[in-house]
């Protein structure tokens, strides 16, 4: 609790006493000035006694209730509870003061609270980042009887009489939109596979008798010298499969795609991307990693996967360090000793990949499907377009965003040649990329 003494007189007590002087010094004459001397030590007794008089702010108490926490876009409202414990009314001002990224309205109100009673000061939280956004500070401002004077005290988080309150800002999941047309595409799979779909990889469902159009190679001859007629197998899309999802949290992941940084984007498409294969019955492990393992779900059932899979992202900030990509090698080998789709979400830059992550990946891809996803800026595209009219600036900038273009090439073709599939799309439609890719792979049998 810290108390402010220097605070103590109203506003509309200097006035009156700035307005006493003037007088005096106007006017002249001793008589004068000995009477504005009179009257400033009037208003002073009458500061000291209304200060007096004012409830002491330690008499109040504070508690919360309310929400915990939030999808970030949303608003959400938190209660503070004001209890008086004093023998008289308590009149004055109450401030809630949370960080700036809480989005906190109203952040002051005035109060008026009998001997014994309580009131509750409702709070308007609209987060404008994800994260842990907690209250740092409550401000009570206790005014006399004659609003000449007041007590204040802060007291902080850490205060004892201060109830420690956080609110959990999850990311956006802005793809949810486009979550229902993933699914219904996995069932048209599902349904398409089972009815005439066969391959390496694919699990065998059952057998049914032949039709026309049907591969000659799934004919099962056993089964059909039994029934005397002719079945064939049919199949069905991989269950049970690991998915590995890898968010990069390093340097790259800070830089800014359109309104927010790459990793928040990432985090987006892994959410989709692991909703649908939860539908899909793989399971989804999670892992992000720079020089160190942030975040780290695995072995969860589908019904509470996502809830585990926000939790955990709703901490992350992007370090602005290098990745260690041995790190995440190493991770993912000692965790999924099965064969697993492993999706690394970073950035498509020479000096990260390149001397970080290309060489370990002979290693890593021996034993797993690796997929790269990178997502990139459409207004890098729209650089590398030179008008006819362009200035020299524009001529300048065109060439060094064709270059960054042709550099993000070269990139993917040197994963490509290690047996690694990319995944190279600009944010609007990233996510949605993503888990077109994953069909694709289940639909072929590549798991």
């Amino acid at each position: 609790m810290t108390w402010r003494p220097a605070a103590a007189v109203a506003a509309g007590t200097l006035l009156l006493a700035l307005a006493g002087v003037a007088l005096g010094d106007r006017v002249g004459g001793a008589w004068l000035w000995l009477g504005a001397a009179a009257l400033l030590t009037a208003v002073a007794a009458a500061c000291a006694l209304d200060a007096v008089a004012a409830v002491p702010p330690k008499a109040l108490t504070l508690t919360r209730s309310g929400q915990r926490s939030l999808w970030l876009g949303d608003t959400g409202t938190v209660e503070l509870t004001v209890r008086n414990g004093a023998g008289r009314p308590f009149t004055g001002r109450v401030r809630d003061a949370w960080v700036p990224s809480a989005g906190a309205h109203p952040t002051e109100q005035d109060v008026r609270i009998g001997p014994g009673r309580t009131v509750r000061l409702t709070t308007t939280l609209t987060p404008t980042r994800r994260g842990d956004r907690p209250a740092v500070r409550v401000t009570l401002r206790s005014y006399g009887p004659l609003r000449l004077a007041y007590r204040q005290t802060t007291r902080r988080a850490a205060d004892a009489m201060t109830p420690p309150w956080q609110l959990r800002v999850y990311p956006a999941f802005a793809s949810r939109r486009i979550l229902p047309e993933k699914v219904a595409r996995l069932r048209v799979l599902d349904g398409s596979v089972v009815t005439r779909g066969r391959g390496q990889g694919t699990e065998f469902d059952t057998l049914r008798e032949y039709v026309i159009g049907d591969d000659v190679r799934s004919i099962d001859w056993r089964g059909s010298a039994r029934r005397s007629d002719v079945v064939v197998r049919s199949w069905r899309p991989e269950r049970d499969r690991r998915l590995v999802c890898v968010l990069d949290t390093g340097r790259t992941s800070a830089a800014r795609i359109g309104d927010e940084p790459r990793l928040d984007a990432a985090m987006d498409a892994a959410l989709l991307l692991a909703s649908v294969a939860a539908r899909a019955d793989d399971r989804v492990d999670l892992l992000a990693v720079d020089t160190a393992v942030r975040a780290s779900v695995t072995n969860v059932d589908k019904s509470t996967l996502l809830w585990r899979l926000v939790t955990a992202m709703a901490p992350l900030q992007p370090a602005l360090v290098e990745t260690d990509f041995g790190l995440v090698a190493g991770e993912i080998l000692r965790r999924e000793r099965k064969r697993a789709l492993v999706v690394l979400f970073t950035a498509l830059e020479p000096g990260a990949l390149g001397d970080g992550l290309l060489p370990v990946l002979p290693q890593l891809a021996a034993r797993h499907k690796v997929v790269v996803a990178a997502v990139h800026d459409p207004e890098l595209s729209r650089m590398a377009q030179v008008p006819p009219d362009a200035a020299a600036e524009e001529v300048y900038a065109a060439a060094a965003a064709q270059r960054t273009l042709a550099e993000r090439e070269r990139v993917s073709a040197a994963l490509r040649r290690h047996g690694v599939e990319v995944v190279d799309a600009p944010a609007d439609v990233f996510a949605s990329r993503v888990t077109d890719h994953y069909l694709a792979l289940k639909a072929t049998g590549r798991l």
